[in-house]
């Protein structure tokens, strides 16, 4: 069964909650979302405010997939470039697909959802996006038809002794 987009979905307390477990469950399953596993629901939500006030704000958009039965199962935000030389393309951040659901080529469908939301928005001609290096997140984006377009060693730390690339990659839209 195919995920139900929504780009700029209202947020309510389901919403909410269901981003939450989400980014948890994503966090906890390995998936490289800016956290470090274990972590709980509790301890995601100041980042997930933190996005709600760039919504609020005008700086960052949400696009949502919900899966048969209607709750959130995939997600990303677009946020807008605000450097006026650099306007013309959006970042593409915090993309997760529910562990319950991997494998099912939602990703694919996710990353899909996510050119089309952009390529919606007026002037928008490409999207980058970082992601954590030792994961594989790079072939399947470049999967997705981004390309690398730079990469700086050992930037992420996820533990002491742990150190990870940080994989900038590109898509153009046109």
């Amino acid at each position: 069964m195919a995920l139900t987009f929504r780009f700029d979905p209202p947020v309510d307390p389901a919403l909410r909650d269901g981003l939450l477990t989400l980014w948890s469950d994503v966090t906890n399953a390995g998936g490289a979302v800016g956290f470090v596993p274990p972590v709980t629901a509790e301890e995601v939500r100041p980042e997930l405010v933190r996005h709600f006030a760039a919504m609020a704000e005008g700086r960052t958009r949400l696009l949502v997939g919900y899966d048969e039965d209607g709750a959130v199962a995939a997600s990303a935000f677009l946020t807008y470039n605000a450097h006026r030389l650099m306007r013309h393309w959006v970042w593409l951040y915090t993309v997760m697909v529910h562990p319950r659901h991997q494998g099912e080529g939602y990703g694919r469908d996710l990353m899909a959802a996510a050119a089309d939301a952009a390529r919606s928005l007026d002037g928008i001609e490409a999207i980058r996006l970082t992601c954590r290096g030792g994961t594989g997140a790079d072939r399947f984006y470049e999967a997705c038809g981004y390309k690398e377009v730079g990469r700086v060693p050992g930037m992420i730390r996820v533990a002491p002794g742990d150190d990870r690339d940080d994989v900038t990659m590109l898509l153009p839209l046109g």
